[in-house]
């Protein structure tokens, strides 16, 4: 699903947690590194999206990619892959994936106060540690 654009190449991002209820979202930019949590949509809600687009303006969009521990997809990693690939139709904008695993329950520990954005956060910072 990435784009033939280099990751390192674009320097605004907005991410998402995605999940069937709720879609936690984050932006961040490659120059400071870090993500800030955006707060949680509804899932399925396109329309919450493209006002967080047009707003943010970022040059690509970053989703989780839920797996079992040993790294095997199972249900939602399909779901969570459709997503990504609506999202690049609709948008237009490159779409690259990120292993997921464990965001949530990392949220949860440190305190976050909503889990799903916090979560898009650190899928975001996953993102620019694997692409610098």
């Amino acid at each position: 699903m990435a784009a033939s654009v280099s990751p390192t190449e674009l320097q605004t991002f907005l991410a998402f947690d995605f999940g069937l209820r709720r879609i936690g979202v984050a932006s961040g930019t490659r120059l400071l590194g870090a993500a800030e949590p955006r707060g949680t949509i509804k899932g399925g809600d396109f329309d919450a999206i493209a006002a967080l687009i047009k707003t943010w303006q970022p040059d690509a969009l970053v989703i989780g990619v839920p797996r079992h521990p040993d790294g095997a997809p199972h249900e939602m990693t399909a779901k969570a892959q459709n997503f990504g690939r609506r999202l690049s139709g609709r948008y237009h904008l490159p779409v690259f994936e990120v292993d997921e695993r464990y965001t949530s329950v990392e949220a949860e520990a440190q305190g976050a106060q909503d889990v799903d954005a916090a979560a898009a956060a650190l899928i975001l910072e996953q993102f620019f540690r694997e692409h610098p």
